[in-house]
């Protein structure tokens, strides 16, 4: 690549996704793009409002940009059951939650949908919610439920029981709902962009398949690397790192359809194109 065209690429600086960036460094393609990590909502802005050329972003808010954005074939952040990462921590079932207060962690949009979706339509509950950032003891000094993810989520997974406090994988309950993996993330690429460098795009595209498929081969040293400097053992990690679901094959794609139409019919998103979505030829 032409290092004056390096393009802005997107990284979400959760867990979920060290084994892209874990695979991305073995494989030496950080050289070839100018990366910003962040968390998801600031990396989905960034994406939407053009300073990002590709990068992940939240199922929810590509729908609703659908028009300025392609994806990027056989990528995500998924799960097919349960995700671990991915909560809502509660201090009571969630049926009894109509008229509750509900915290939503700031950096989330999709599982925050997917989390008042399933409480409306599964549990027949309208709590009240409200945004704060994702500390989970603060939520619950003003709210009988969070709705937490990433690593404040996983670390929630293992401290909420010592509390006495429910835990509710949203992966897992999506699988229930519906019999279908749930597509959390998705890559995606200006349309700008693609048109202006294609080869770039695709250049990109490989880079993070690669790396993909390098750390699916080398999960247990990702896990060992990580351990060194996060909250969790090695074992811990190689077994969150299993769950998740880095493809979007056709499966993937007919959960991300599902989760669109209820989106649409919830009003929180426009309706998926006919044939949609849409991806960049590569």
């Amino acid at each position: 690549m032409n290092a004056v065209q390096r393009p802005r690429v997107g990284h979400i600086q959760f867990l979920n996704c060290l084994p892209i960036y874990w695979g991305l460094m073995r494989s030496g393609a950080l050289i070839d793009v100018e990366l910003r990590k962040d968390t998801p909502d600031r990396l989905s802005r960034s994406l939407v409002e053009g300073d990002l050329d590709i990068g992940p972003i939240s199922l929810v808010e590509y729908l609703r940009h659908a028009d300025e954005l392609l994806l990027l074939p056989d990528l995500a952040v998924g799960s097919d059951g349960p995700v671990l990462s991915v909560n809502v921590v509660s201090t009571k079932p969630l049926s009894d939650l109509d008229g509750a207060k509900v915290a939503l962690g700031s950096t989330s949009r999709t599982s925050v949908l997917l989390a008042q979706m399933l409480l409306l339509e599964r549990y027949n509950a309208s709590p009240e919610y409200f945004t704060c950032p994702p500390d989970l003891t603060q939520m619950l000094l003003e709210a009988d439920a969070a709705v937490l993810i990433g690593d404040t989520a996983l670390r929630a997974l293992f401290e909420a029981p010592k509390r006495g406090l429910a835990v509710t994988d949203l992966g897992q309950a999506w699988r229930e709902w519906t019999g279908l993996p749930m597509v959390f993330a998705v890559w995606a690429v200006r349309r700008d962009f693609a048109a202006a460098h294609p080869g770039l795009v695709k250049d990109v595209h490989q880079a993070f398949l690669r790396s993909r498929d390098l750390c699916v081969d080398n999960l247990d040293e990702v896990a060992a690397s990580a351990a060194r400097w996060e909250p969790f053992d090695a074992a811990t990690l190689a077994s969150y790192f299993r769950v998740l679901d880095f493809s979007l094959g056709s499966r993937q794609i007919n959960g991300l359809r599902e989760f669109a139409r209820r989106a649409a019919l919830a009003g929180a998103a426009p309706a998926l194109p006919e044939g949609g979505p849409e991806f960049m030829e590569l």
